[in-house]
């Protein structure tokens, strides 16, 4: 019995303390959550759609021709198994940033560390728009990187998860997600130090799951709807994401502000 109740208090006191941490970051949760929508959109489309196209036809090959139905194909281009291996990755990592900046803050007292991962994720965002508006940051590391570094760096981790790919359902797509959820990119960058800015290894974690879900639903409009839909929808959203990014920038960077002020 009084396990029982230790085991309640425990859940009640985690309980309290994630909605204090999602209250107090409710803005920087929505703007993780729109940088990884906005971002998804122009970034991931031409970084990610190899990996999702690839899995969704593996998928596909496997159903038999008189077994396959609609209910069937939606399900294996969603890829649920690995965009939960992806936030799985992504909340790990938040995680150990937001405990990382909160042991630091502590230990030091300083505080304005909040407001610098801000600015720095502000500068992270803010330099990715610019760059797909077509300004260019040859010398400025991560920033700088080409698509054509991406897409190398793509490329090596598709080989070395190789083997998951050959039938990428359940644990293996789980898996491919966790693996790929470790690729490193600007937007991801950015991310991570906005995740840290809370100080708080929930609120990482919490900010890194938000960011995740943004980024879902445009790689599942991509297995859905084919590598041809995704071109069009890419050549759609091109010229206002940056725009809309820049904006998202601005907020984070108010929030900086707002802790130094």
């Amino acid at each position: 019995m009084e396990q029982e109740l230790l085991l309640m208090t425990m859940l009640e006191a985690g309980l309290a303390h994630c909605t204090v941490i999602v209250e107090d970051n409710g803005s920087l949760l929505i703007s993780l959550f729109m940088a990884g929508l906005l971002g998804s959109a122009t970034h991931c489309i031409g970084m990610c759609a190899p990996f999702v196209l690839s899995q969704v036809t593996a998928r596909l090959e496997t159903v038999k021709l008189d077994q396959m139905s609609e209910f069937k194909r939606l399900t294996g281009a969603a890829l649920i198994p690995y965009h939960l291996g992806r936030m799985t990755t992504y909340i790990f990592l938040g995680f150990s940033v937001g405990l990382l900046a909160q042991g630091v803050i502590q230990f030091s007292g300083m505080k304005w560390i909040s407001a610098g991962l801000l600015i720095l994720a502000t500068v992270f965002f803010l330099g990715y728009a610019l760059k797909r508006l077509g300004v260019s940051f040859p010398n400025i590391p991560f920033i700088g990187a080409n698509q054509k570094q991406e897409s190398s760096l793509s490329l090596g981790m598709g080989k070395l998860l190789k083997p998951f790919f050959a039938r990428p359902t359940g644990l293996n797509g789980y898996f491919l997600g966790l693996g790929l959820g470790f690729l490193p990119c600007g937007l991801l960058y950015g991310a991570l130090a906005a995740a840290g800015a809370s100080a708080d290894f929930v609120g990482g974690a919490f900010a890194m799951a938000a960011f995740a879900l943004g980024t879902i639903p445009v790689l599942m409009a991509v297995g859905l709807a084919g590598h041809m839909a995704g071109q069009k929808w890419r050549t759609v959203v091109t010229d206002l994401a940056p725009i809309l990014l820049i904006l998202n920038a601005g907020v984070l960077g108010y929030l900086a502000w707002t802790l130094i002020r």
